[in-house]
């Protein structure tokens, strides 16, 4: 028993070293969650955190739309958000890490609400087709990329004219930008402010293209 308890104890201290390193050298480069940390993202503790259903609401979901996730990891969001947008909607997921798709995989083997396509691409990448998207998102993933301004562009181009695109960001993630920032590249990649919901902890910002 004892064995068992130090051995426990080890593999929570070495996750838990892992993450602070994770934590620190993204800060000092632009490092994507790896996915052996994809525990942190996900999970009812996540949920409260980082505050799933608050930020669903926000981007106003409706069925029959096309949505695009940009670096949904192992899928905290784009499930459910996939499970809003039914019947006649579809999600897709655009994700650089093979390690998080075989995580997301995984869930969707336990639950699949039949309307998801994962990508395994750079934000950079014009992998999708262009004006085909009503709704792109990015939830505390655009300061994991090292080319924001290309990624945005990107994001410009798969939205339908009139489409939006919602950014969300919470203080604490080691990449977080604030209000300023998001609204000035969002502004050199042609996006108009649409809205803006949240607080000094979290928020979301939605922008549209003309």
């Amino acid at each position: 028993m004892h064995y068992l308890l130090w051995t426990f104890g080890i593999l929570a201290a070495a996750l838990i070293g892992l993450s602070f390193v994770w934590g620190w050298a993204s800060r000092r480069w632009t490092l994507p969650c790896p996915s052996v940390l994809a525990w942190t993202v996900d999970g009812s503790i996540a949920d409260a955190v980082a505050g799933t259903q608050i930020t669903l609401e926000r981007m106003d979901l409706q069925p029959g739309m096309t949505i695009v996730e940009i670096g949904p990891g192992p899928g905290r969001l784009l499930v459910p958000a996939a499970e809003r947008i039914l019947p006649g909607g579809k999600a897709i997921g655009v994700e650089l890490q093979q390690g998080m798709i075989d995580k997301f995989r995984k869930k969707l083997s336990r639950h699949d609400p039949g309307n998801i396509e994962l990508i395994h691409a750079d934000a950079t990448n014009p992998v999708l087709t262009r004006e085909s998207a009503d709704l792109v998102y990015l939830c505390t993933v655009l300061g994991e990329i090292p080319d924001r301004a290309a990624a945005l562009a990107n994001c410009y181009d798969t939205l339908k004219h009139g489409g939006r695109l919602a950014i969300t960001e919470i203080r604490g993630d080691p990449h977080y930008q604030s209000r300023a920032k998001v609204e000035s590249l969002t502004r050199d990649a042609g996006f108009e402010p649409h809205g803006f919901a949240g607080n000094w902890w979290r928020y979301t910002a939605t922008f549209h293209k003309p």
